[in-house]
This record gives C-alpha cells, sequence and structure tokens, in this order.
C-alpha cells in the first residue's frame, strides 16, 4: 500500500483544471514562501506551491486543486496525484475531510520517512524543511552534467547507509524502502532531458534546493504524461540493480 501511496512525491480532466485558475490565476512565476506559507517534507510539491500550481500559502488543498496543480506544473498523472492525494487527506488538519494543508504531510508515515535524500530523521527536531548537510551527501554523486539511472541508484543507497550509520533510532518499513525508489523515478521523470531515465544535474539541484522549476535553466514540462506505470517502470529498473541497502 505504501508504495501506491507514494507515487506522487510528485490529474485532472479538463474541468478540474479551472479550479486552479479560477483560485491562484495564471502568474506561475516563482515566489519564496512567506513565514507563514505551510510547506511539506516533498520538494516537488513546495516547488510547485511557490509557482502557484498549488496554493501558494499551502493551505485547505483538495484532491481537484491537487491533481490539476501537478497535472499542469509537472504534467504527473491523475492515477499518480491521486494516491498522494489520498495519502495526504488521512492526516488532514484543516477541519474539513476533504482538504488537508502541505504541513499535514508532516506527520511521520503519510509520504515523510526516514532516510530521506534532503531531508532530516523524523527523530529531529524538523524532519520537514530542505536540509543543506544531508543533501551534500546525496549530490556528492552528481558529479557528471547528467544524472542517469545508476548514479541516482548509487546516490539513494548510500544516503540510507549513512542515515542508518547516524541514527540509532533509523526504522525504514519495506514500504517506506519502496518508497524512496519511488522518489528518485520521480525526480528522475520530472528533471529529465526527454529521455525519462537521465536527469540534468543542475535542474535537479534547483529543485532540491531552491525548490524552483529550472525554467531559466533550460527546463520544460515534459511532453508525456508520467503515470504510475512510468514512475513503477523505472522503480523495477533500480529494484533489479539491488539498490536496496541491506538489513534496512
Amino acid at each position: 500500500m505504501k508504495i501506491i501511496v507514494w507515487v506522487a512525491c510528485l490529474l485532472s480532466s479538463a474541468a478540474a483544471y479551472p479550479l486552479v485558475q479560477s483560485r491562484q490565476t495564471e502568474d506561475h512565476a516563482w515566489r519564496a514562501p512567506t513565514a507563514t506559507d505551510r510547506r511539506a517534507p516533498c520538494p516537488m510539491l513546495n516547488t510547485l506551491a511557490n509557482h502557484g500550481y498549488l496554493p501558494r500559502d499551502g493551505s485547505d488543498i483538495s484532491m481537484d486543486v491537487l491533481v490539476a496543480g501537478l497535472k499542469a506544473g509537472v504534467n504527473l498523472g491523475a492515477d499518480a496525484t491521486k494516491l498522494v492525494g489520498a495519502a495526504a487527506l488521512k492526516g488532514s488538519t484543516t477541519g474539513n475531510a476533504s482538504t488537508f494543508h502541505l504541513t499535514d504531510l508532516n506527520k511521520h508515515g503519510l509520504i515523510e520517512h526516514d532516510g530521506s535524500l534532503s531531508r532530516a530523521d523524523t527523530s529531529s527536531s524538523d524532519n520537514h524543511s530542505f536540509n543543506a548537510t544531508i543533501w551534500a551527501q546525496t549530490a556528492s554523486h552528481f558529479t557528471e552534467s547528467t544524472i542517469g539511472l545508476g548514479t541516482a541508484a548509487k546516490a539513494r543507497k548510500d544516503r540510507l547507509t549513512a542515515a542508518k550509520a547516524e541514527n540509532p533510532t533509523f526504522n525504514m518499513t519495506d514500504g517506506d524502502v519502496q518508497a524512496s525508489l519511488i522518489e528518485t523515478a520521480l525526480y528522475l521523470n520530472v528533471m529529465s532531458n526527454e529521455t525519462g531515465v537521465t536527469a540534468v544535474t543542475a535542474w535537479v539541484q534547483k529543485l532540491f534546493q531552491q525548490e524552483r522549476l529550472p525554467i531559466e535553466e533550460g527546463w520544460k514540462r515534459p511532453k508525456g504524461e508520467i503515470s504510475v506505470a512510468t514512475i513503477l517502470g523505472l522503480k523495477v529498473l533500480m529494484s533489479s540493480r539491488q539498490v536496496r541497502t541491506s538489513n534496512i
């Protein structure tokens, strides 16, 4: 179940898209969040909020708005988005069971897990903000202009190994391990140079470090819709390379 749930971190019918337009207008320029804006442990969702594809304040997000925003922003399919939306709604603190705040996703076990590529573990005082030290561990593997499947898999595996060594209470369920594979597959797809398996390093850096779509650096919204099948296909390829850290 957890595998399916995370397929989102990162669609809607045409009827859903106007919900985003009416609430946010067509302004998708990047703007840094204010001190009162809510953000999640997911750089993809935060990025889309920073660009106005999701509510910029990160509050009261419905399934329709989530689906339309991810479709419009990064061409993520409805099948993927609705799954993360279902998980988010389970942790809703809005007082409305059909909406959630991005901060609701900070709850451990929804989409947040130990061994993140860019966040501290749940045992820390902050499991949701970008952590430059942790990201440096991950990004140290990205020494070329592009990130291939093997490099991304190695970065993920070494990050899990480091997290386990540093955190005496480190814990990842099998679902968490699979989710971390899916997270890597997602950024490879969204930040791909149209190959679907090779991401541009500079674009990935902007996504994680600045939570910004690297439009100025040449990134364009993927032409093909990124579906559950697409993401799971890459996840299977990484699994076949035995990237899971033993005994996690």
